[in-house]
């Protein structure tokens, strides 16, 4: 039986790897200034050619930064505070964003406690003043046997709809939830009814399946991108980073390409992609990006890694391009 996917993974070989088991190149990897850290989120603007980045450290902040280079790293620009009432929550841990127009979107990962509780966040951009906190759905609260670990998620947040649609997001959990499938990181999909205003009112979480967690140890997922099929048709395409840890400071690394699930239904990875084997530093990858073209009409990937203000560690940013084949290119 022919793959109901096949034609989708023609129409967006000019984003990923073409045939998908092409792989990535390693374009550059750097490592940012040591009085920076604690990254989980990166953002691409294309119009001023610049990197937003996100820190979940205590005083979390978001700051841009000029893209790097072969012969220059980044360098910072400005960092901008984020800052939220303490009844919304004690600590912000700020680990995934996601800009639209005025307004920015954070989540905000949760430690089981009302004092910091797992959160979609609003702010006015670029001035980070706070505008609304979300509590995530009843299945995702602490409670006896269910929901979201202590320090797992949610680590991801990405534009669900396509860019000339009303605004929807993805929400996915870092890891499965306490009453769910040990193999399973579930997500979520905020939209807004008809008749409901995006710039100012609540959207509304609902299921949005899983994803099969990656086999052999204790893998979180870390960020993710939607990719839409052009034209519209279809379904869209995740594109996600995952990360696993071992003492003593050991880290595996991996993209892996799902479909997007229907509510109820498990997602299988398409592929996937073992980071180490294309020379990327073993660290703690969080963010995920679409970069800038390298050459005309595919944007290449951008990664930044955590150091969580660990002296054995270190804050770097990463450029990917998908390779493919001549025969994928004469079809395109």
């Amino acid at each position: 039986m022919a793959d109901p996917l096949l034609p989708q993974l023609i129409l967006l070989a000019a984003l990923l790897p073409c045939p998908l088991d092409a792989g990535w190149k390693k374009v550059l990897e750097t490592q940012l200034p040591e009085y920076s850290g604690g990254y989980s989120a990166i953002r691409y603007d294309q119009p001023s050619h610049r990197l937003w980045l996100l820190s979940d450290l205590a005083d979390g902040n978001l700051s841009t930064w000029t893209l790097p280079s072969a012969l220059n790293g980044s360098r910072l620009l400005k960092s901008l505070p984020l800052q939220v009432p303490a009844p919304v929550s004690q600590q912000l841990d700020a680990e995934a964003l996601v800009i639209d127009g005025d307004q920015a979107w954070v989540a905000s990962e949760g430690r089981r406690s009302r004092e910091r509780p797992a959160q979609l966040l609003r702010f006015s951009f670029p001035r980070g003043a706070f505008l609304q906190a979300l509590p995530l759905p009843a299945a995702w609260q602490p409670g006896p046997e269910q929901g979201l670990e202590s320090n797992a998620g949610p680590e991801s947040l990405a534009r669900l709809s396509r860019m000339d649609q009303p605004l929807a997001l993805l929400m996915a959990s870092e890891r499965p939830l306490r009453q769910g499938p040990a193999d399973q990181v579930p997500l979520l999909r905020w939209h807004w009814p008809p008749g409901r205003d995006p710039r100012r009112d609540a959207p509304l979480a609902t299921p949005q399946g899983t994803l099969r967690s990656p086999a052999g140890g204790s893998w979180g997922l870390t960020d993710l991108l939607v990719l839409h099929p052009p034209g519209g048709a279809g379904v869209p395409l995740l594109l996600s980073l995952w990360r696993r840890y071992r003492e003593p400071l050991q880290w595996d690394n991996q993209l892996r390409l799902y479909p997007l699930p229907a509510a109820g239904r498990v997602a299988e990875p398409l592929q996937a992609w073992d980071l180490h084997a294309l020379g990327i530093t073993p660290e703690n990858w969080e963010g995920l990006s679409l970069g800038p073209e390298l050459s005309p009409g595919q944007p290449s990937l951008l990664l930044v890694s955590d150091d969580n203000r660990n002296p054995l560690q270190s804050s770097r940013l990463a450029q990917l391009q998908a390779r493919r084949s001549p025969r994928c290119e004469q079809n395109r």
